[in-house]
């Protein structure tokens, strides 16, 4: 089996896309589960703005994802895992489970989540990048997340690699190049 691996900033699609490739899943019978990280309290299930859900299994680590009598692993918020936590995953490729995550890729500096990076490494068989509509200029071309706290751009530095929650706490608008305020 293989990766399949769905990358963009907030509002563009990702959710949706996940949806369209593994819910047929549950009408075939074929055995397998979706994973999505506990930090992520937004939804309980992998749910896209546009309508649609999948149901999930909230964890804090994907260990022992690949024990589970699959034949396909989906896991959201991909960003929101560790480096480990691919390191499951590409067993879980290794064994013969179809892997299809979803996930931002850029961090508040701009730069790759670790665990997506990881991913890269693992040479998915299809990387599917979904951009948004930019939330300043309304262009189609938005391939940055803001984090907007206290409704401003968050410009300080953190470490990196660092994602943050979705419980509220900041906000998140879809950039792109040009409206985007690094630190």
């Amino acid at each position: 089996m293989d990766l399949t691996v769905i990358l963009g900033p907030v509002k563009g699609g990702k959710s949706l896309e996940m949806i369209s490739l593994l819910s047929p899943l549950r009408h075939a019978g074929i055995p397998h589960r979706i994973y999505q990280s506990s930090r992520h309290s937004r939804d309980i299930a992998v749910t896209s703005r546009s309508g649609g859900s999948l149901q999930t299994v909230k964890v804090s680590s994907l260990g022992g994802a690949a024990d589970a009598e699959v034949e396909v692993i989906g896991v959201d918020e991909i960003h929101m895992f560790t480096v480990d936590d691919i390191a499951v995953l590409g067993a879980a490729v290794r064994s013969g489970i179809q892997v299809v995550v979803a996930g931002i890729d850029l961090d508040h500096r701009g730069c790759l989540f670790a665990p997506v990076k990881a991913l890269f490494e693992l040479a998915p068989a299809k990387v599917l990048y979904r951009r948004a509509v930019c939330d300043v200029c309304r262009s189609l071309d938005a391939t940055h997340t803001q984090v907007l706290e206290d409704g401003k751009p968050m410009i300080r530095e953190l470490a990196p690699s660092t994602a943050l929650p979705d419980d509220g706490t900041y906000t998140y608008e879809a950039r792109c190049r040009r409206c985007v305020i690094l630190p």
